[in-house]
């Protein structure tokens, strides 16, 4: 019988991304998105700084 071990994380207090928007680039194919875990999504772009743009402006966003 194998058991494995499992130990919990230590809690920490959340940071100013993990409290608000995170945004990230995701590439397909030759586009590329803004996405946030708020469920926000940028345009599709083929410029991935303009993307990268979306994404701090959102950051930014109150």
């Amino acid at each position: 019988m194998y058991v494995q071990r499992t130990e919990e994380a230590p809690q920490t207090p959340p940071t100013t991304a993990s409290a608000g928007h995170d945004p990230a680039t995701v590439e397909r194919g030759s586009f590329c998105t803004a996405r946030c875990r708020c469920g926000w999504s940028g345009p599709a772009r083929r410029s991935r700084d303009r993307a990268r743009t979306d994404a701090a402006e959102h950051r930014a966003a109150p």
